[in-house]
């Protein structure tokens, strides 16, 4: 197959690119965009491998569909914190960049970010409990609180089976992992 480099088209909502000439920025000039490609760097192996090698864990992050984008973007941060913080083998060492600067390191493999309506999203919840997966969860009351102990406190108050879902983060296996979200479909 032929690829020739091209720049990805931007939806009218993004508002344009988000560096001035993609083309010009050296770091990009060495990387061949290839019509048709999916906009994350997970795909260049199949989903859920590193340098052709299949991790045996998988990090997703399930959203509820109708929500604002900057909604889905927060509860998307915030649950993957989650992991990060539950589960500190999941993340890699330090970067460094060619003039010493230190940085923060991060996970060591994908984070897929999965969509789906509230039904869909109560059903996966169900499943990852009882496949004792490690799990994070994200409410409704929670963009109401602004702080960390008023989240704990809003979870808290509801049961289990109430819980008014609009993000879950899920860590375990990848095959226990992909059978809790099967018919969820990677986020647009």
């Amino acid at each position: 197959m032929r690829t020739e480099p091209r720049v990805h088209r931007l939806h009218p909502a993004v508002g344009g690119s988000p560096v001035p000439n993609p083309l010009a920025v050296a770091w990009l000039r060495h990387v061949p965009i290839l019509a048709g490609a999916p906009a994350f760097k997970t795909r260049g192996a199949a989903a859920g491998h590193h340098q052709g090698m299949p991790f045996e864990t998988k990090i997703a992050v399930v959203v509820r569909e109708d929500l604002a984008v900057w909604q889905k973007l927060n509860i998307v941060a915030f649950l993957s914190s989650a992991v990060a913080g539950g589960v500190p083998e999941t993340i890699g060492q330090p970067y460094e960049d060619g003039s010493g600067t230190r940085y923060l390191p991060m996970f060591r493999q994908p984070v897929l970010v999965y969509a789906g309506d509230g039904a869909a999203l109560t059903r996966a919840h169900g499943r990852v409990l009882t496949r004792g997966l490690c799990a994070g969860v994200y409410t409704e009351e929670l963009f109401e609180t602004d702080n960390d102990e008023d989240n704990r406190a809003a979870v808290r108050a509801v049961s289990t089976d109430q819980l008014k879902l609009v993000g879950l983060a899920v860590y375990g296996p990848r095959g226990s992992v992909d059978r809790a979200l099967d018919g969820l479909q990677l986020h647009p």
